[in-house]
């Protein structure tokens, strides 16, 4: 019963991305179809988070009977997407020009690292490299030292997938006031760039240096950082603001005319060593005990196998089980619509038959489409 009920969107399965794209639609209440390749090993995980809450059809994309598949798909969604590099699905027959054919309405999602045109269009790339162009790994790392991936999560998933979906529904709106679908041209470079928008204020201000490790976002400050407790845990502080930076002055128990002066970069990295001693003379769950639920801005480092069992975690029911696999549950939540878990990944072609009976197939017809090797099932 989630908000976008009712909706229905086409994902031409890829990786990371684009199935992270399919996660957030279908969390969200909208029937997304997953399109896998056929016979594909690895187009499927029986662990993988990132399919949940869909229905898998397999396809040969490269027959003709297979594009003609798609498109009948397409006649009756209200999206499709994928994540081919540039011109693929045109040579497949399946691209805007012809799902848009059969549906005026059609919203073309397409999410690429480099964008569908500029001269790095048809490179190999992956995160990494994507949030490096936009400026954004830079910035990520100790001074002194070479810039530091964060994971995956901010090419990837933030300005990838995240704002993959968000095109689509921008889109989706705007094709029910002007009843004319379009494309959507998702570039993980381009919002990687996007979400680097406050450091651009802050360096147009003479607030941020080009030298990592220094700023007030980037460790730099001994207020913002993660510190090693006695156990060889960590904990993470973030007191910015004066009050708060007070509150921690008094609950660490420091000095405070050594620390009255929180703004003075030219102490930072003496009172960070300072922090990092303190730090070290108590457990993790110690300085919870003192500093968490405070307004200091604290809060535990807690590992994958650790964040479910936090009581704030608990409380908001964040992770949850499904067939076995802990994984978070579906985020941003509503005062009316429902959001909620509803099975787990699907096998690779799975659904192929209740999902071409759904678009009026003949059960004989449907027959010879597999018998063919246009369509794979599971047996």
């Amino acid at each position: 019963m989630g908000p976008l009920q009712g909706t229905r969107v086409i994902e031409l399965a890829g990786i990371g991305p684009g199935p992270f794209c399919g996660m957030m639609l279908a969390d969200m209440g909208a029937e997304v179809i997953r399109v896998d390749r056929i016979a594909s090993k690895s187009s499927f995980r029986a662990n993988d988070v990132l399919t949940r809450g869909r229905r898998s059809i397999a396809i040969d994309l490269k027959s003709p009977d297979g594009r003609d598949v798609i498109l009948r798909l397409c006649e009756e969604a209200d999206a499709i997407f994928e994540g081919f590099r540039p011109g693929v699905t045109e040579r497949l027959g399946i691209g805007p020009e012809d799902c848009m054919a059969r549906n005026s309405r059609l919203v073309y999602g397409r999410m690429t690292g480099w964008g569908q045109d500029g001269p790095m269009a048809q490179a190999a790339g992956h995160d990494i490299n994507y949030i490096a162009l936009a400026g954004a790994l830079h910035g990520i790392g100790r001074k002194g030292e070479r810039p530091v991936p964060p994971l995956n999560l901010v090419g990837d998933f933030g300005g990838g997938g995240m704002m993959l979906a968000f095109g689509l529904v921008c889109a989706m709106l705007e094709a029910q006031k002007s009843g004319t679908g379009q494309i959507v041209d998702a570039a993980m470079v381009d919002g990687a760039a996007t979400l680097m928008a406050m450091f651009f204020t802050m360096k147009a201000a003479g607030m941020y240096s080009d030298e990592r490790g220094t700023n007030l976002l980037d460790g730099g400050a001994h207020f913002y950082d993660s510190y090693e407790t006695a156990d060889g845990k960590y904990i993470s502080l973030g007191s910015i603001e004066p009050q708060f930076y007070a509150l921690l002055v008094e609950k660490a128990g420091l000095d405070k005319e050594d620390f009255s002066n929180q703004m003075d970069q030219g102490k930072w990295s003496e009172l960070k060593e300072d922090l990092i001693q303190l730090f070290k003379t108590k457990t993790r769950d110690e300085w919870c005990e003192i500093m968490e639920g405070t307004d200091i801005c604290f809060a535990p480092v807690l590992s994958l196998s650790e964040v479910a069992d936090h009581p704030h975690n608990k409380a908001r029911a964040t992770f949850a089980e499904l067939e076995g696999i802990l994984q978070p549950t579906p985020a941003p939540r509503y005062s009316r619509s429902t959001v909620s878990l509803t099975h787990a990944s699907r096998m690779a072609g799975e659904d192929s038959r209740v999902v071409l009976a759904q678009y009026g197939y003949a059960e004989d017809r449907i027959d010879k489409l597999i018998e063919d090797g246009v369509i794979g099932t599971v047996t």
